[in-house]
């Protein structure tokens, strides 16, 4: 599977047709934050400039039929409550939503607080089946959390796809990939995250393979990489160091 990485800046989502140059990969990955930026804002003023499913769909739907593979991002959705979702949406060739993600471990550290104006979802992403490869979506600051991974894993997936707004500040850029780094290794798998890129993200969007190897690193600026991804390398690492086998959940009672 061919996996191309776009890392644009907030609301440039139209900039990605530019940056593929005619690339036709199986799996497209855009940031999160793809549409508006809602750092500062009041949670009125997020929810009047978030969309519909509908409309997000749409335009990743654009992006399909020009790369004739799979497209998939995250966009602020417009929930019923006044709040919004934190949702990744899949789309197929044909432009069809596969399925969403609705962001479950909301990103409330270093000051900010996401749930003030995001609700989360209530339950984990499905595994996918894209073009023979098992994929499944985790969000940005869920790469801190390691029961999310590993249940993606447990469940057969074999690349966690990860759109992602990671915030600058001290060791952040090294936190990024050292945490990409700890999931793949963890669960012999691929990490692919793509990281929006602007004046207070850090970009450094990245592809890690099932033994912690980092294959690319997108560093700054908006650029576009494609990562090919073998997954014969993922039963391979499993068997190697068969963490999941050796698991004893008996013994974890918290």
């Amino acid at each position: 599977m061919r996996v191309g990485i776009a890392q644009i800046s907030p609301g440039h989502i139209d900039r990605v047709a530019e940056l593929l140059n005619r690339s036709r990969p199986d799996l497209l990955l855009l940031p999160e934050y793809t549409l508006f930026d809602p750092t500062g804002l009041r949670r009125e003023e997020v929810y009047e400039r978030a969309t519909t499913l509908e409309d997000y769909v749409g335009r990743l739907s654009r992006l399909a039929k020009i790369t004739g593979g799979y497209v998939a991002g995250a966009f602020l959705e417009r929930g019923p409550s006044g709040r919004v979702y934190n949702t990744t949406a899949l789309v197929d060739p044909s432009g069809a939503v596969v399925g969403t993600y609705r962001k479950t471990h909301l990103f409330d550290a270093y000051s900010y607080r996401e749930s003030a104006v995001v609700e989360a979802g209530g339950e984990l992403s499905r595994v996918f089946d894209v073009r023979g490869v098992k994929v499944a979506f985790a969000v940005c600051f869920e790469l801190r959390f390691p029961e999310v991974f590993r249940s993606l894993a447990l469940r057969g997936a074999e690349l966690a796809a990860v759109p992602a707004a990671w915030y600058g500040g001290p060791l952040k850029e090294e936190t990024l990939r050292v945490l990409s780094r700890a999931r793949a290794i963890e669960n012999g798998m691929y990490v692919v995250v793509s990281s929006l890129w602007g004046s207070r993200f850090v970009g450094r969007s990245l592809a890690v393979d099932p033994y912690g190897v980092v294959v690319v690193d997108l560093g700054t600026g908006e650029r576009y990489v494609e990562v090919e991804l073998d997954t014969s390398l993922v039963r391979e690492a499993r068997e190697t160091v068969p963490t999941l086998r050796l698991r004893r959940p008996e013994l974890y009672t918290i």
